[in-house]
């Protein structure tokens, strides 16, 4: 590669900040719910959200030379990714999760990314997720975020599963039930425990009513790391918990896993995991750093060591496939017998 193309390349990487930036100040101020409607020019952009024309110019320039809008006659319209991923009450809307506990939770980490390398963190940094769900405000901030990004992976899986048979479901760390009440949604038999912290766990609750499941959906509050699981499930469901947890406990996690489960039962790890090379890809490698800037001990987790992780519970027929694609993928193994 030239000196040039080099530098260009390195410039995006460290101008990926202020660009995530760009497009949170995007999400705050509605601009692409606005846009939803038909083109704007920048000044009726301005109007509508009440920010100065300038900086309504400027922020737009940003996000055209991004390729989240687009021209039009009169003026900017939204891109097809933005007009279904950023746009309120679009079908696969997610913007919730980015401006709220992308922007408002996980960037003010990033800042102590250094501090965290370094082993300098401030005695009463958060390091771990039991310290930072155990603030009710932050607890809600998160979970009701992750819920809305949640919904979208969830129905990727349902259509990855055959839940024919499936009667009993252990959703570990399955927060407010995104995961759990679209697989029970999907299979009319299934019934599911989630196991999550309690300011998570009463969250969680309003959302099984709201969807109608409270009948099918119950909550074991408490620490996945360390409380009591129920047992004789199918199936044992654990998304995002992996690369949230230090990384010597996993074994642990995927033995408890395999004891929870009747013979024959699934496993279910759907999760940032990079390739085995560690050549990416790039977002899931982007996420799991993120991880660790407040789970200090968290790993980087890859197919092969899974599988062997998986292998040495007693697992056997395990796979590896993407769900997002790009970004996590799903392991799933069986217990012998059944």
């Amino acid at each position: 590669m030239e000196p040039v193309r080099e530098a260009e390349e390195i410039s995006n990487i460290a101008f990926g900040y202020i660009a995530s930036k760009a497009l949170f100040a995007a999400l705050h101020i509605d601009i692409f719910t606005l846009l939803s409607e038909g083109p704007l020019p920048a000044a009726a952009i301005a109007a509508k959200t009440s920010v100065p024309e300038n900086r309504i110019t400027t922020l737009v320039t940003v996000l055209l030379s991004l390729g989240l809008l687009t021209r039009a006659d009169d003026g900017f319209e939204n891109s097809p990714g933005a007009a279904s991923f950023l746009a309120k009450g679009a079908k696969y809307d997610f913007g919730d999760y980015l401006r709220y506990q992308i922007d408002r939770q996980m960037f003010p980490f990033m800042a102590d990314l250094d501090a965290v390398m370094t082993g300098d963190t401030a005695p009463d940094a958060i390091d771990s997720y039991s310290k930072w769900m155990a603030d009710p405000a932050q607890a809600k901030l998160y979970s009701d975020s992750q819920h809305a990004g949640s919904l979208g992976p969830a129905r990727g899986l349902a259509r990855m599963l055959d839940l024919d048979g499936a009667q009993t479901m252990l959703d570990v760390a399955g927060g407010t039930g995104a995961f759990a009440i679209t697989l029970c949604q999907a299979a009319p038999d299934l019934t599911a425990t989630i196991v999550d912290f309690p300011n998570v766990a009463a969250l969680g609750e309003k959302y099984v009513a709201t969807a109608g499941l409270s009948d099918r959906i119950e909550f074991a509050p408490g620490d996945a790391l360390h409380g009591d699981w129920p047992f004789e499930r199918n199936i044992v469901l654990m998304s995002y918990l992996l690369s949230g947890v230090p990384g010597d406990a996993i074994p642990a996690l995927v033995q408890r896993a395999f004891d929870a489960l009747n013979p024959g039962g699934r496993y279910i790890v759907h999760d940032f995991i990079v390739d085995d090379d560690r050549t990416g890809p790039p977002l899931t490698a982007l996420w799991q750093l993120q991880h660790m800037t407040f789970t200090p001990d968290a790993r980087s987790v890859t197919p092969g060591w899974l599988s062997s992780v998986f292998s040495e519970a007693g697992f056997i027929d395990i796979t590896t496939d993407d769900l997002i694609p790009g970004m996590t993928r799903v392991m799933m193994a069986r217990k012998p017998g059944g």
